[in-house]
């Protein structure tokens, strides 16, 4: 039943939108890159439990399409986030209005409903272990909640690590 209802909530972040911008090297043969592992000194600037759960589901992810982690690596990943907090968009109009004749006279407001939304923008990054350089970035920008429970957290970074790790490797033939 979990694993139904975080397969459903996957899905209803999948539809809300988050983008994926990636820029990579287009001299690089990034079939040569088989091994990953993290950059040894990752500062990602979120809390360690959303460090953790980034790792999980791109190790998953990867590793479902062959890659290996390995002590060895010839790409490392690094990962950091940069966050902003906004209002909800979603507002309950309420309006006044009268009017007579031609003349007609209104006011009306709107006020917040669903609480503060984290805007966050979640960039990955590969590098190429041996020539210590970036051969790869993605930057995917999405948004949740601000007091998401630890299930929505784990549906909005599969949904965002999806479409990350879908760009990767490029097709630059």
């Amino acid at each position: 039943m979990k694993l139904l209802s975080l397969l459903i909530l996957t899905l209803f972040l999948v539809s809300c939108g988050a983008t994926v911008a990636v820029d990579y090297d287009q001299q690089v043969d990034f079939s040569k890159y088989t091994t990953y592992n993290y950059f040894p000194n990752i500062d990602s600037g979120l809390n360690g439990l959303d460090d953790k759960r980034i790792m999980q589901i791109t190790d998953s992810l990867l590793q479902q399409r062959g890659f290996l982690k390995s002590e060895t690596p010839q790409v490392y990943i690094n990962f950091y986030a940069r966050e902003s907090i906004s209002n909800s968009r979603n507002t309950i109009g309420i309006g006044i209005g009268s009017g007579g004749g031609n003349v007609g006279v209104g006011v009306s407001g709107g006020i917040p409903i669903g609480g503060k939304i984290l805007n966050q923008q979640l960039t990955m990054d590969f590098i190429d272990v041996e020539n210590d350089d970036l051969v790869w970035q993605a930057i995917a920008d999405g948004e949740m909640k601000e007091r998401a429970t630890p299930q929505q957290k784990e549906g909005y970074y599969v949904s965002i690590i999806q479409k990350i790790v879908a760009r990767y490797p490029p097709d630059n033939k």
